[in-house]
Protein backbone atom coordinates (compact mmCIF):
# COMPACT_ATOMS: atom_id res chain seq x y z
CA UNK A 1 0.00 0.00 0.00
CA UNK A 2 1.05 3.71 -0.60
CA UNK A 3 -0.06 7.10 0.79
CA UNK A 4 -2.06 9.34 -0.91
CA UNK A 5 -2.27 12.66 -0.04
CA UNK A 6 -5.25 15.32 -0.70
CA UNK A 7 -5.01 19.06 -0.59
CA UNK A 8 -7.06 21.88 -2.50
CA UNK A 9 -9.99 21.52 -0.41
CA UNK A 10 -11.94 24.73 1.11
CA UNK A 11 -14.87 27.23 1.06
CA UNK A 12 -16.42 28.34 -2.09
CA UNK A 13 -19.66 29.97 -2.91
CA UNK A 14 -22.56 28.40 -6.00
CA UNK A 15 -21.15 28.53 -9.19
CA UNK A 16 -17.12 28.54 -8.07
CA UNK A 17 -14.58 26.57 -8.85
CA UNK A 18 -11.95 24.46 -7.19
CA UNK A 19 -8.98 21.85 -8.07
CA UNK A 20 -7.75 19.08 -5.76
CA UNK A 21 -4.97 17.47 -5.88
CA UNK A 22 -3.29 14.49 -4.99
CA UNK A 23 0.16 12.79 -5.12
CA UNK A 24 1.57 9.93 -3.39
CA UNK A 25 4.19 9.90 -0.74
CA UNK A 26 7.70 8.98 -1.64
CA UNK A 27 5.98 7.21 -5.19
CA UNK A 28 5.47 8.43 -8.87
CA UNK A 29 2.12 7.83 -9.91
CA UNK A 30 3.18 5.67 -12.38
CA UNK A 31 1.68 2.57 -12.94
CA UNK A 32 -1.17 3.30 -10.65
CA UNK A 33 -4.63 3.68 -11.55
CA UNK A 34 -5.94 6.31 -9.72
CA UNK A 35 -9.79 7.53 -8.26
CA UNK A 36 -11.40 10.70 -6.90
CA UNK A 37 -14.58 9.57 -4.34
CA UNK A 38 -16.46 11.75 -2.15
CA UNK A 39 -18.59 11.15 1.10
CA UNK A 40 -21.51 13.19 2.56
CA UNK A 41 -22.14 13.05 6.56
CA UNK A 42 -24.66 9.81 6.43
CA UNK A 43 -23.89 9.18 3.35
CA UNK A 44 -21.92 6.24 1.55
CA UNK A 45 -18.73 6.76 0.13
CA UNK A 46 -19.26 7.43 -3.76
CA UNK A 47 -17.37 7.31 -6.80
CA UNK A 48 -16.49 10.39 -8.83
CA UNK A 49 -14.27 9.91 -11.25
CA UNK A 50 -10.83 7.71 -12.36
CA UNK A 51 -8.18 7.38 -14.19
CA UNK A 52 -6.25 4.60 -15.37
CA UNK A 53 -2.51 3.55 -14.89
CA UNK A 54 -1.56 4.83 -18.70
CA UNK A 55 -3.45 8.37 -18.26
CA UNK A 56 -5.11 7.66 -21.11
CA UNK A 57 -8.14 5.97 -20.32
CA UNK A 58 -10.78 8.50 -18.09
CA UNK A 59 -13.91 7.52 -16.39
CA UNK A 60 -16.57 10.21 -14.12
CA UNK A 61 -19.95 9.17 -12.54
CA UNK A 62 -22.92 10.86 -14.24
CA UNK A 63 -23.19 13.78 -11.82
CA UNK A 64 -19.50 14.44 -12.74
CA UNK A 65 -19.38 14.44 -16.35
CA UNK A 66 -20.35 18.04 -17.21
CA UNK A 67 -18.75 19.67 -14.45
CA UNK A 68 -15.42 17.86 -12.87
CA UNK A 69 -12.37 16.28 -14.88
CA UNK A 70 -9.99 14.66 -13.92
CA UNK A 71 -6.24 14.78 -15.21
CA UNK A 72 -2.69 13.65 -14.01
CA UNK A 73 0.74 15.72 -14.62
CA UNK A 74 3.62 13.00 -15.02
CA UNK A 75 6.01 15.25 -14.57
CA UNK A 76 4.58 16.72 -11.29
CA UNK A 77 3.54 13.01 -10.19
CA UNK A 78 -0.22 14.43 -9.63
CA UNK A 79 -3.39 13.58 -9.90
CA UNK A 80 -5.95 16.48 -10.10
CA UNK A 81 -9.85 17.15 -9.91
CA UNK A 82 -10.75 20.12 -11.47
CA UNK A 83 -14.53 21.02 -10.32
CA UNK A 84 -16.62 23.72 -12.15
CA UNK A 85 -19.65 25.33 -11.49
CA UNK A 86 -20.28 23.60 -7.96
CA UNK A 87 -23.18 23.36 -6.23
CA UNK A 88 -24.55 22.99 -1.93
CA UNK A 89 -24.86 19.39 -3.07
CA UNK A 90 -21.42 19.05 -4.12
CA UNK A 91 -20.35 19.57 -0.24
CA UNK A 92 -18.34 16.48 0.92
CA UNK A 93 -15.01 15.16 2.09
CA UNK A 94 -13.11 14.28 -1.09
CA UNK A 95 -10.85 11.23 -1.03
CA UNK A 96 -8.13 10.51 -3.48
CA UNK A 97 -7.39 6.97 -4.00
CA UNK A 98 -5.04 4.39 -5.82
CA UNK A 99 -4.43 1.19 -7.04
CA UNK A 100 -0.84 -0.19 -8.76
CA UNK A 101 -2.58 -2.02 -11.18
CA UNK A 102 -4.09 -2.22 -15.02
CA UNK A 103 -7.55 -3.15 -14.56
CA UNK A 104 -10.33 -0.67 -15.97
CA UNK A 105 -12.33 0.34 -14.78
CA UNK A 106 -11.94 1.20 -11.62
CA UNK A 107 -15.03 2.92 -9.90
CA UNK A 108 -15.71 1.04 -6.81
CA UNK A 109 -14.11 1.52 -3.34
CA UNK A 110 -13.32 -1.83 -3.31
CA UNK A 111 -10.99 -1.82 -6.56
CA UNK A 112 -8.61 0.42 -4.35
CA UNK A 113 -6.36 -0.13 -2.04
CA UNK A 114 -4.63 3.10 -0.70
CA UNK A 115 -6.77 6.13 0.45
CA UNK A 116 -5.92 9.59 1.39
CA UNK A 117 -7.19 11.16 4.74
CA UNK A 118 -9.67 13.42 2.87
CA UNK A 119 -10.22 17.01 1.62
CA UNK A 120 -13.00 19.19 3.04
CA UNK A 121 -14.81 20.77 0.17
CA UNK A 122 -17.86 23.30 1.15
CA UNK A 123 -20.02 24.77 -1.42
CA UNK A 124 -21.75 27.64 0.30
CA UNK A 125 -25.58 28.52 -1.29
Amino acid sequence: QVQPVESGGGLVQTGGSLTLSCTISGRTLSGFGMGWFRQSPGKNREFVAAINWSGYGTYRSMFAKDRFNISRDMVKNTLYLQMNNLKPEDTAVYYCAAELTKRWPLVSVDDFGSWGQGTQVTVSS
